[in-house]
């Protein structure tokens, strides 16, 4: 059983990582934490609890942490996935209720309870990752396997020329986070899923139509460039319903910055990696983020 915290922004691409791992069996969600990011941070609770409940994990504890990033003000990006955060899928209001535990708090106590046995999967700005190290800054030893989708080495940002946007939108909880893990030997350190490598990894029209089939949708799904932007789906299954909305207005956005009708589905590739469900390679590198240059914030070097 591979048991997983999560921190999201959810997010079409974090939504669709929440759909993947809750298909897959073995994967228990012990916590899953809101990061005021893609959306504010309420709105990220409401739609974890709406995606986890279409997916058939109901009774998930998911818990709301900071409102803000830890020094400068929240920016949001409605223009990349809409103004609640799932494109033009909108999820039903969820039956459960959002923890009375804070985000931080959640995460310290669970990896008290089980050291070294948790996979922490952070889709998200740091913010929430960065708090719970404060309050535990032996919390990089008790977690197992730590994978962080953010970051731009080598390859151009997707907010700024050189920043990517998760670390663009909390750079100073993203170099506290690594500065916690300087010293600790490799087997403790994060993996972390840059753009160098998530930009590559690409849905497009097909992916949807596969996914509706595998589902077992009576009617063919079909998202494509000729159809009028913001045409909903009808199909039968409701996550894939809400997953098609949803995917259509990224295929959408991307294509207005001429990248094609496609989407890059960045958080994804990390779930995928954190769940050890696709083959990948590392190697080790000191990480710093720029935190001072109003024109480099964000940046990473390694």
């Amino acid at each position: 059983m591979t048991r997983l915290l999560l921190d999201v922004d959810t997010g079409i691409d974090d939504a669709l990582a929440l759909a993947y791992l809750a298909s897959l069996p073995d994967v228990e969600f012990v916590a899953v934490t809101a990061s005021a990011g893609n959306v504010d941070v309420h709105q990220v609770a409401r739609n974890t609890l709406a995606m986890l409940e279409l997916c058939g994990r109901r009774g998930v504890e998911v818990a709301v942490g900071a409102e803000a990033p830890l020094e400068i003000p929240l920016i949001t990006t409605p223009e990349t996935h809409g103004p609640q955060g799932l494109g033009h899928a909108v999820l039903p209001a969820p039956s459960g209720s959002v923890s009375r535990r804070n985000a931080a708090d959640a995460w310290v106590k669970a990896a008290r309870a089980s050291p070294g046995e948790l996979i922490a999967l952070i889709t998200a700005p740091l913010t929430n990752f960065a708090l719970a190290i404060r309050r535990e800054p032996r919390l990089p030893e008790l977690l197992g396997k730590v994978v962080i989708m953010g970051g731009s080495f080598y390859h151009q940002g997707n907010t700024t020329p050189l920043a990517e946007w998760n670390t663009h939108v909390d750079p100073h909880a993203a170099k506290e986070v690594y500065a916690a893990y300087r010293g600790l030997p490799a087997d403790r350190l994060p993996i972390v899923c840059s753009l160098d490598t998530t930009e590559r990894i690409e849905l497009r029209p097909e992916h949807v139509r596969l996914l509706a089939a595998e589902a077992g949708c009576a009617v063919e799904e079909l998202v494509l460039p000729e159809q009028p932007e913001g045409l909903r789906s009808h199909s039968d299954n409701p996550l894939i319903r809400h997953l098609s909305d949803a995917l259509r207005f990224y295929f959408e956005f991307h294509r207005h910055y001429d990248q094609g009708y496609l989407a890059h589905v960045h958080d994804y590739f990390a779930a995928g990696v954190a769940a050890g469900t696709l083959e990948y390679s590392t190697r080790l590198a000191t990480v710093d983020v720029e935190t001072e240059s109003p024109l480099l914030a964000g940046t990473h070097s390694g």
